[in-house]
């Protein structure tokens, strides 16, 4: 078998589908595995709809991800007189015609199919169209001559053999009434001059490709091999669409999680190695296989994504997880000055606990990134008369610490509880509020500790506390 290409070809008109990312993935890994390249392929003939913007968020989603292109990144739109000679070839070879239907009649065929229930396919009415019958005054389509009798079979390396009657299939359109060529040839042409060998997508292409298969064989090319992905649905059993929440990359990085969660996430969305449920990138591409694809739809889980993130924060090294965290404060929060740089790296081993995400990592961060607390109003009220004295009585005890350790703090909160004949919570409590503002965060040895004693004492003697 000659060397394994395969291209992930995405349309630049929005920002790039969840969904989308994992065909590119399927798609890299499929052939790392098997020492081919993968290209990538911008559909930009959708003049009006194709951004810049849009094309530079799928470049730089898929290298978040780990996706990097091999060769020079491929521009459809540059290649249209490509397709145009190709829809003219097939037009001198009898294997497409000039269809000179005017929009009312197709649009009036559309209504009659509805009405009786049907699905829409062009009636063939131009198909033998004699030169004496050719109206004037109008400029044609050219459609596509495709097989009336028999059937035809696509071997399709996820879902086995699909057999179609061939006059379900339509004499679709390959080139327009403005000269410009439409998906089914566009794709075509691209993905033969590219040299692809594998067509790896998501399996709503299936009856395109029966679409393009008989192009590939009007001309007389070697055909690649197809495999056909099921879609992501949601949970309720529906397709998953750009309307849905976390439908993008952006959605999933900007709340903190991590590229190789996500990836690892993706891998398992629809594909299986064995019970394995962790693979390093390299495990990835050693593993993947198309047999390892299920044939039916995969439900998006956020728990799910949030749980393999949540193994990766635990498990990556803290100094790798720091640079995720610098990184992310960076994008989506704001830049950690760098005085409080070694305070947050070393108080990491806590700062982790219980977090899902790096925003919750930056949550628990706050109180050292900011010098100044912000008051959660309501749980300031847990600042009553009592507690403003026990929170007196812990600036006297502080001050008089010289290491400020656990041992030592344990000892203080003990007292200050029997003395004021309470529990952990309530002087836990407002310790944690008076030095966060908040509640809730970590552990209050560890606040107190990461802190230090001069922020310490500066924080319980707050005029919000007196």
């Amino acid at each position: 078998m000659s060397n394994v290409a395969t291209r992930f070809a995405p349309s630049p008109t929005g920002a790039l589908h969840i969904g989308g990312v994992r065909t590119a993935l399927f798609c890299w890994l499929y052939s790392k595995n098997k020492k081919g390249t993968f290209h990538l392929r911008i559909e930009d003939t959708d003049k009006e709809r194709s951004k810049d913007e849009h094309k530079d968020q799928i470049i730089k989603s898929l290298k978040w991800i780990g996706i990097e292109h091999d060769g020079e990144l491929y521009i459809q739109s540059k290649k249209i007189n490509d397709h145009v000679n190709v829809a003219n070839d097939l037009l001198k070879n009898g294997h497409a015609y000039k269809c000179y239907c005017s929009p009312e009649e197709i649009e009036d065929q559309k209504k009659r199919a509805k009405q009786k229930k049907l699905p829409y396919t062009y009636n063939r009415k131009c198909r033998e169209l004699s030169e004496n019958d050719v109206p004037k005054n109008i400029q044609p389509v050219i459609r596509f001559k495709s097989k009336i009798e028999g059937s035809s079979i696509l071997k399709d390396l996820v879902q086995g053999d699909v057999e179609i009657d061939n006059i379900t299939i339509e004499d679709f359109i390959i080139l327009r009434n403005d000269g410009t060529p439409t998906y089914n040839l566009s794709a075509t042409v691209d993905d033969h001059q590219m040299g692809m060998t594998h067509i790896i997508r998501g399996d709503d292409h299936k009856i395109n490709t029966f679409k393009q298969i008989q192009i590939y064989l009007s001309m007389k090319w070697n055909l690649p091999s197809f495999a056909h992905i099921p879609l992501i649905h949601t949970l309720e059993g529906k397709k998953l669409s750009k309307r849905d929440n976390a439908s993008t990359l952006n959605d999933y990085s900007k709340i903190g999680i991590m590229p190789d969660a996500l990836r690892n996430y993706l891998l398992r969305l629809g594909w299986s190695y064995k019970d394995k449920e962790i693979f390093t990138l390299e495990e990835s591409i050693e593993h993947f296989n198309l047999e390892g694809i299920g044939k039916s739809p995969s439900k998006l889980d956020m728990s799910r994504i949030l749980s393999i993130n949540e193994h990766y924060i635990k498990s990556i090294s803290e100094d790798e997880l720091y640079n995720h965290i610098v990184q992310y404060c960076e994008l989506y929060k704001e830049k950690i000055p760098v005085e409080k740089k070694d305070k947050i790296k070393t108080s990491l081993t806590f700062l982790k606990n219980k977090a899902k995400t790096l925003e919750d990592i930056y949550n628990n961060s706050k109180y050292i990134i900011f010098d100044d607390v912000n008051f959660d109003q309501e749980d300031l009220k847990l600042i009553d008369i009592k507690a403003k004295k026990i929170l007196a009585e812990l600036v006297n005890v502080i001050k008089e610490i010289k290491n400020l350790n656990k041992e030592a703090l344990e000892t203080t909160i003990n007292s200050l509880i029997k003395t004021h004949e309470t529990n952990f919570k309530g002087v836990g409590q407002p310790i944690r509020v008076a030095l966060t503002g908040s509640k809730f965060g970590p552990g209050i040895y560890d606040i107190i500790i990461s802190l230090g004693k001069d922020e310490v004492l500066k924080r319980l003697g707050n005029k919000i506390l007196s």
